[in-house]
């Protein structure tokens, strides 16, 4: 709630969901967010931001140590930032979900026993969000979405919220909850609203009485009144179910590869158990159906579940691979699927408007005297006496890439910010 001033009114219930951290330790040479959903907070920022000179100064006094203890509660964080001696306060505001929309998303979360746990480990896995967003629940924050306020009178996000709005990314990494707070719901209060809701969930529901006296046959056929009601979905299996085993007194045909069938069988139990994962899912029908793999795409997802060597041998082979080419392309589908596996095999030249964005993109994500020197060809940025590289896909991501055995290997999963994709690419080589 805010006043006719814009300031907002300090309720009880908003008081006891307060959660204060710590000033964070200055944050030289890394990317401010490495989770999927920290990035996405930062991109709110940067599309929102008008003045990007603003922005470049907000990283300087972040990374700098200059934001003290962040203030979160329900729409709104709050800190102390400290520019040339002087320290300002400066808010950002997210609005608060609805009564409604918090509903939504309840009634969502406890169909799928995955969310709440991932949420537990602190993670925010893509489905939750986009299972929100089907039910008419935005979590992340768009264009538009993260108001500032600042004492030095700034109209757009001053150096001082940007700051503010960095650190909190780093913040977001560690706790996805501080995000549903910021939307309106502290960490217990809204585990104790999906412990609720699971065990209601979970009680039996009485069956109905049946009737003592039949009821004529051409009645019960025009009547839809009386027909029963449909079966309900079947439960999902806590696993896939084990294939049949081939090691019968019988022997195999000739020329027969028993352990390949017997791998083959085992990863098809697997895919059906996914598929049928997918189908139990509340928003089914509203999701668009998987695009089926190539031949070499497929290979390299049969590869990534670790098959005997001889069988990994035929699946290099059949997919126009040699053993460390599979092993390279294995290590793409790991970090992103086929998308991340046509990063490490195809080649692209971004055309005008998106080598425009890439320049920007880069030109933003370092300071002029931090800025790693590139040589850029074809969509790839290799940084000069360095063996890492980053790569531009076609969706905007930047993926990290490092040298290995006079080969560019895959370093990590993409990133939308390309200082967080090189600081992982420099970061795997530490390892």
């Amino acid at each position: 709630m805010y006043d006719e001033h814009g300031s907002e009114e300090h309720t009880d219930e908003h008081a006891a969901q307060e959660r204060t951290f710590a000033a964070l330790p200055p944050a030289h040479g890394r990317g401010f967010a490495q989770t999927w959903w920290g990035q996405a907070w930062l991109k709110a920022l940067e599309d929102t931001a008008l003045e990007l000179s603003q922005l470049k100064a907000g990283r300087r006094l972040a990374r700098a140590g200059a934001v003290g203890a962040v203030s979160v509660r329900p729409g709104r964080i709050t800190a102390v930032v400290e520019d040339r001696g002087v320290p300002h306060r400066s808010d950002v505001l997210l609005h608060r979900l609805g009564e409604e929309d918090w509903d939504r998303f309840l009634g969502m979360a406890v169909e799928r026993a995955g969310h709440i746990a991932a949420l537990l480990d602190r993670d925010m896995p893509p489905h939750l969000v986009e299972d929100a967003a089907a039910a008419g629940v935005e979590l992340l924050p768009g264009i538009g979405d993260l108001e500032p306020r600042c004492d030095c009178d700034a109209w757009d996000h001053c150096a001082h919220t940007a700051a503010l709005s960095y650190q909190l990314a780093r913040l977001l990494d560690q706790d996805p909850f501080v995000l549903l707070l910021l939307r309106g719901r502290g960490e217990h209060a809204l585990l104790d609203e999906l412990q609720v809701r699971s065990a209601a969930r979970a009680e039996p529901v009485a069956a109905p009485p049946r009737e003592a006296e039949g009821v004529d046959a051409a009645e019960a056929y025009a009547s839809a009144l009386v027909l029963p009601p449909l079966p309900g979905p079947p439960e999902l299996p806590a696993e896939p179910g084990l294939p049949p085993s081939l090691d019968t007194e019988t022997p195999a045909p000739a020329g027969t590869d028993a352990a390949a069938l017997e791998f083959l069988a085992a990863q098809a139990a697997v895919e059906a158990h996914g598929l049928l994962a997918e189908a139990l899912s509340a928003d089914h029908g509203r999701r668009a159906p998987r695009p089926e793999l190539a031949v070499g795409q497929d290979a390299v997802r049969l590869a990534a579940a670790g098959p005997q060597r001889h069988i990994a041998a035929r699946l290099a082979e059949g997919s126009g691979r040699d053993t460390e080419g599979l092993a390279l392309a294995v290590r793409a589908w790991e970090h992103g699927g086929a998308v991340a596996l046509a990063v490490l095999e195809e080649e692209w030249t971004p055309d005008a408007q998106a080598a425009a964005r890439a320049r920007a993109a880069l030109a933003a994500a370092w300071d002029d005297d931090e800025r790693p020197a590139f040589k850029a060809a074809r969509g790839r940025w290799t940084v000069s006496g360095s063996p890492a590289q980053l790569r531009l896909g076609r969706d905007g991501r930047w993926w990290p890439y490092r040298k290995e055995r006079g080969r560019w290997a895959p370093a990590g999963p993409a990133a939308s910010d390309p200082a967080s994709a090189l600081a992982t690419a420099l970061r795997t080589g530490e390892e």
